[in-house]
C-alpha cells in the first residue's frame, strides 16, 4: 500500500514539473530576437513567415516554425556559426508571440494583419478598417486550411457572449460577406433605406407587403407575427387604403381580410394565418362618384377640385372658397362657369377684385361647372391654351416674339415690357400696329419717349392685334440684303468714291458727317473739293457743292450742308479727264509745259501749284513772259508774269491772283522778239560768210 502511495506521488511530481518545465513553441507570425553584440544587422526581430522561416543577414532562410526556444536558440546558432566565429555572447529568444491573418470580404480594408496572440475576430475586423455598410453579419465564417467554421456575429453584437466567436489561429482567413440585399452591383448602401424596404434577406421565406402602405417591402418572417404586425412593420396604410379589401396570398391561396371589421370587433379569429413567403396587398381606396341634383362641380387650377353638394343660397365665392380658393397658378382673368344648360359665363375675377369692372359674381345653380384654368406660360407655345380672339402677335425685333394673352387693361408698352422689350438691332422709330379692324398705326417709340410718353399718343392695340418691330441693317458695308426690311423714306444714299456706298438709315438728329462716318468716309481717290448734294425733299431740283477740305481747315460749321431722309450725296473720283469737269471749275495750262490740259483749282492754290501740276515748264519755255488770261472776273484782262524774277526774289506779292476759269499761257523761247533777232543775225552772218568763200574761190 505504502509503495502504490509512492508511485502515485513520483507521478504527480514528475507531471508537475513537466508542465513547469514546457516551454511555448515557435509559431507562424511571431517575432524572434537575434541578439549579437558588435553586429548591427542582427540586433532586431526576425518575424516568422507563412512557410514557418525566418531570414537572417548573410545566412538566409531559417526553418524555426515549431521548435521550442532551446531548439531555437541551437539552430540560428548554428547556422551563425558559418559566418561568425565568436557566438559566445549570442542570445536567441522569442520576442514577442503573434498571428498571421488574413481578413477578406466587406470590410472598408482587407488584407493580411499580423495580430497579438490573444487576439479574437472582433479585434481582427477592427485591424481591417471595420465592417463596410451592407456586410452580413449572421454568416461570417473562418476558412482553416480545408475546414470552413461559420458563426454569427450578430449574436455576438447583440448578447456579447464571446463563446459564439471562434478563437483565431495563424494563417486563418476571416471572410465577412456582403448582405444579399446589396445586390450584385457595387453601390452605395444606406441601412435606412433598407429599412424602409424591409429587413428580410432570404426571398423564399420573406413576407412581400405592397400597395397603399408608407413602406412597402420584403419583411423576415417570424412565427409569431400576425397580419397587423406586419402592417406595421410597413409603416402603415395610406389613407388611400381600401382597408376593406386587403388580399393576402399564403400557400398558394388568396383571401380577402376585411381591417376595418377587425379593428371595430377586435375579434382575433378574423386575422388571417401567415405562413413563410405570404404575399399582402392594400389596394387603393376608388372615389365615390358624386352625382345629384344638388352637386357643383369645381376643377382645375383649385387648391381642392371635385364634387360638392351645394346648398342653397350658396353664392361663387362661397364654392370657391370651399374648394380652397384657387392656387399660384390659376388664372383668374378667365374663369369658366359651364351652366347645366350648356351655356358659358366668363368671369375675371382678378377684376373683380380690384374694382375694375361692374360685374357681379355669376350665379351658381346645382348642375354647374366651375372650371379656373392654368396660368399661360410664356415659354410654352400659348396657341394651345389661348384662343386668337383673345391673344396679341407680336413679331420681329422683340426679345420674345410670339403670341401674348391680351386684356384690355394693358397697353403697347406693357405689351411691349411683356415679350422683354425691343432688341439692339430694333427700329424704334417705325413699329407697326394693325388693330382688329385692320387699320395700320405707324408708331415712333423713340420720339414718344422723348416727348415724356404721354399715354395719349400711345396706338390702340386690341385683343387680335399684330404688332411688328422692323430690324436694321447688320453690316453697312453689307447691307444691301437688308434694304428690303428699311423703309426708303427713313434712308439716306451715299454714292462714289465712297469705303461703303450703299443706302443708311438717316434721322432728324444725325447731320452730314454722321452719315460720312457711316459709310466709312472717302477713299483715297475720292476728290473732297467737289462733293455734290441732291436734295429730294423740296419740290423743286436742288443740289448743293461742298469743299470738304476747306472745311477741315476752317472748321466752318456753315459749309456743311444739310441733308435728310432721301437726299444723296456724291463723292467724285479725282483725276478724272476735262470733260468731266466743267471750265469754270478749272484752270487751263497752255504752251511750253510738260503737262498742258485742264486742271481742278481751288482757292488755296496758287499759279506756282498749278504749273508743277502742269509737270513744269519744258526746256524751251519763256519764262519771262509767262501769260495769264483772267476770264473768271475780268474778261478780256491779260497779264505777265516773269519767272526768272521771281524765283530772284521769291517775293509772293509778284505772284498774279488766278482763280477757277483762268487761263496759263507760257510761251516758247523760240516765239521771243530776241530769238527771232538772234536767228536773223545767225542767217545774215551765215550768207555774209558764204559768199566771201565765193568770191575768194
Amino acid at each position: 500500500m505504502k509503495r502504490i502511495s509512492l508511485c502515485l506521488a513520483l507521478w504527480l511530481f514528475c507531471m508537475v514539473t513537466y508542465a513547469q518545465t514546457e516551454v511555448e513553441r515557435v509559431q507562424i507570425g511571431d517575432l524572434i530576437q537575434v541578439n549579437l553584440p558588435g553586429e548591427s544587422t542582427l540586433n532586431k526581430g526576425f518575424q516568422v513567415d507563412k512557410r514557418g522561416r525566418i531570414t537572417l543577414p548573410e545566412v538566409g532562410a531559417l526553418y524555426v516554425a515549431g521548435y521550442s526556444e532551446v531548439q531555437l536558440e541551437h539552430a540560428v546558432k548554428e547556422s551563425l556559426e558559418k559566418v561568425y566565429r565568436d557566438l559566445s555572447s549570442a542570445s536567441v529568444y522569442i520576442a514577442q508571440q503573434q498571428i498571421l491573418v488574413s481578413i477578406q470580404g466587406y470590410v472598408n480594408s482587407p488584407g493580411e494583419y499580423t495580430l497579438a496572440k490573444s487576439a479574437d475576430i472582433q479585434m481582427a475586423i477592427h485591424a481591417a478598417g471595420g465592417l463596410r455598410s451592407g456586410a452580413q453579419l449572421n454568416n461570417l465564417f473562418i476558412k482553416r486550411g480545408k475546414d470552413k467554421l461559420n458563426f454569427n456575429y450578430k449574436a455576438f453584437l447583440d448578447t456579447g457572449d464571446e463563446s459564439l466567436l471562434p478563437p483565431l489561429r495563424s494563417l486563418d482567413t476571416v471572410f465577412v460577406p456582403a448582405s444579399p440585399l446589396v445586390g450584385n452591383i457595387e453601390q452605395e448602401f444606406d441601412a435606412s433605406k433598407l429599412a424602409d424596404s424591409g429587413d428580410s434577406a432570404d426571398g423564399r421565406t420573406a413576407i412581400k407587403v405592397f400597395g397603399e402602405v408608407n413602406a412597402p417591402g420584403s419583411f423576415s418572417y417570424q412565427a409569431k407575427s400576425d397580419l397587423v404586425d406586419i402592417i406595421m412593420r410597413a409603416g402603415g396604410v395610406t389613407r388611400y387604403a381600401s382597408v376593406e379589401q386587403i388580399r393576402v396570398i399564403s400557400d398558394n391561396s388568396p383571401k380577402l381580410f376585411n381591417l376595418k371589421t377587425y379593428l371595430d370587433s377586435g375579434d382575433i379569429s378574423l386575422l388571417p394565418t401567415l405562413t413563410p413567403g405570404t404575399t399582402i396587398f392594400v389596394p387603393k381606396q376608388e372615389d365615390e362618384i358624386k352625382a345629384g341634383a344638388n352637386v357643383v362641380y369645381i376643377m382645375g387650377e383649385v387648391a381642392r377640385p371635385g364634387a360638392y353638394e351645394g346648398k342653397k343660397n350658396a353664392s361663387f365665392m362661397d364654392i370657391l372658397a370651399n374648394a380652397g380658393g384657387p392656387t399660384r397658378y390659376a388664372e383668374s382673368r378667365q374663369i369658366r362657369i359651364i351652366k347645366a344648360n350648356g351655356n358659358v359665363v366668363k368671369f375675371d375675377l382678378t377684376a373683380f377684385t380690384e374694382g375694375l369692372t361692374k360685374q357681379k359674381t355669376p350665379n351658381i345653380d346645382a348642375g354647374d361647372a366651375i372650371f379656373v384654368p392654368e396660368k399661360t406660360d410664356m415659354n410654352e407655345k400659348s396657341w394651345l391654351k389661348i384662343s386668337p380672339d383673345r391673344a396679341v402677335s407680336v413679331i420681329g425685333e422683340v426679345v420674345r416674339p410670339g403670341r401674348v394673352e391680351w386684356s384690355d387693361e394693358m397697353d403697347l408698352m406693357d405689351l411691349l415690357s411683356h415679350v422683354g422689350g425691343p432688341t439692339l438691332r430694333a427700329d424704334t422709330s417705325k413699329i407697326e400696329v394693325v388693330s382688329a379692324g385692320n387699320k395700320l398705326h405707324l408708331f415712333d417709340l423713340d420720339a414718344f419717349i422723348l416727348a415724356g410718353a404721354p399715354s395719349a399718343d400711345l396706338p390702340p392695340v386690341t385683343a387680335g392685334a399684330i404688332v411688328r418691330v422692323h430690324d436694321l441693317p447688320q453690316d453697312p458695308s453689307d447691307n444691301k440684303s437688308q434694304w428690303v426690311r428699311q423703309s426708303s423714306d427713313a434712308s439716306i444714299y451715299v454714292f462714289g468714291q465712297i469705303n461703303a456706298p450703299g443706302r443708311y438709315r438717316f434721322t432728324k438728329d444725325m447731320h452730314f458727317l454722321d452719315i460720312l462716318s457711316a459709310a466709312d468716309g472717302p477713299t483715297k481717290d475720292a476728290d473732297i473739293h467737289n462733293i455734290r448734294i441732291t436734295h429730294r425733299d423740296k419740290k423743286y431740283a436742288k443740289v448743293s457743292k461742298l469743299n470738304l477740305s476747306l472745311y477741315f481747315e476752317t472748321g466752318d460749321e456753315r459749309l456743311l450742308p444739310k441733308v435728310t431722309m432721301g437726299d444723296t450725296i456724291y463723292i467724285p473720283e479725282k483725276d478724272k479727264i476735262w470733260l468731266d469737269r466743267s471750265k469754270e471749275s478749272t484752270v487751263r495750262v497752255l504752251g511750253a509745259v510738260n503737262s498742258p490740259g485742264r486742271y481742278v483749282f481751288d482757292d488755296n492754290m496758287t499759279v506756282l501749284d498749278i504749273l508743277a501740276e502742269a509737270g513744269g515748264p519744258s526746256e524751251r519755255a519763256y519764262l519771262e513772259k509767262i501769260s495769264i488770261v483772267n476770264m473768271s472776273c475780268c474778261q478780256g484782262q491779260a497779264r505777265t508774269f516773269d519767272l526768272v524774277s521771281f524765283s530772284k526774289t521769291a517775293n509772293i506779292y509778284q505772284l498774279p491772283v488766278l482763280r477757277a476759269g483762268d487761263t496759263i499761257y507760257v510761251p516758247d523761247r523760240n516765239d521771243s522778239f530776241m530769238e527771232k533777232a538772234r536767228v536773223g543775225l545767225e542767217d545774215i552772218l551765215r550768207l555774209t560768210t558764204t559768199i566771201v568763200l565765193i568770191g575768194a574761190l
